[in-house]
């Protein structure tokens, strides 16, 4: 099985100056690529707390990626942060550095210096009139925050993490899930292997009570399991069904 986790760094979303949009988008991108993210973590931009969640990332997870921290500035310390997680070195990337100074020539200080920085060793995608690398290292792909920046970053490397695809199927109810639990506790005993979620609504705009979702990599036993619960149904608290 093919797995994730996002590890999301910087105090403006831990303060909720601004939101996260990047590990939303991401878990949906890998989703489609049949990746199922198992963690998304929030952590300042402090080096201790971004390499314990690493650590704890990569224990849970094939691939772990990074979201901001990376840039000139004094609470850029990402890159910092995953060569400690490593034991590495942080070093100056020898093609970047030459690319920076060909572009800021007299102007190349030693913030802008810090751009060419990477963990010793890394893996290095990075061409000519691209803002910033994407740097990778034992399966951790570094990302910048921006979203803009973050999703084009992305794409320079998504291919890699193409898997076996996840199918899914949801139904909206018109039922509660006290009158569900029962059907929902036999699927679940029937098919171990399809994930069921149970996720009600209780806004009054909502044109359902609860919506109940069937994941799993293999079609058919998704679809057997989708079919076994709705059978024990009555037919009127189906109000619609959807597949992805």
């Amino acid at each position: 099985m093919s797995t994730a986790a996002i590890v999301v760094i910087g105090n403006e979303i831990l303060s909720a100056k601004i939101a996260d949009e990047n590990g939303p988008w991401l878990t949906r991108e890998l989703r489609n690529l049949g990746v199922e993210v198992r963690r998304i973590e929030t952590v300042p931009d402090e080096i201790p707390l971004i390499v314990d969640a690493l650590e704890r990332a990569k224990s849970q997870a094939k691939w772990v990626f990074t979201s901001g921290g990376i840039g000139p500035t004094h609470d850029d310390v990402t890159i910092a942060a995953v060569a400690q997680a490593f034991g590495r070195k942080v070093v100056p990337d020898p093609r970047i550095l030459g690319m920076l100074q060909a572009h800021y020539g007299d102007r190349l200080n030693a913030a802008r210096r810090r751009l060419a920085d990477v963990p010793e060793g890394a893996d290095i995608d990075w061409h000519e009139g691209a803002y910033f690398p994407v740097i990778s290292l034992e399966g951790i792909a570094v990302l910048p925050g921006p979203p803009v920046l973050f999703k084009e970053g992305f794409g320079r490397i998504r291919e890699r993490f193409r898997s076996a695809p996840l199918f899914g199927r949801a139904v909206y109810l018109a039922l509660g899930e006290g009158e569900l639990a029962e059907h929902l506790d036999a699927t679940v005993a029937r098919f171990p292997q399809v994930s069921i979620g149970s996720y009600p609504r209780f806004d009054q705009r909502a044109d359902y009570r609860v919506k109940i979702t069937f994941d799993g990599r293999s079609e058919d036993e998704v679809r057997e399991a989708f079919a076994f619960f709705r059978k024990r149904l009555p037919e009127p608290a189906i109000l619609r069904e959807e597949s992805s």
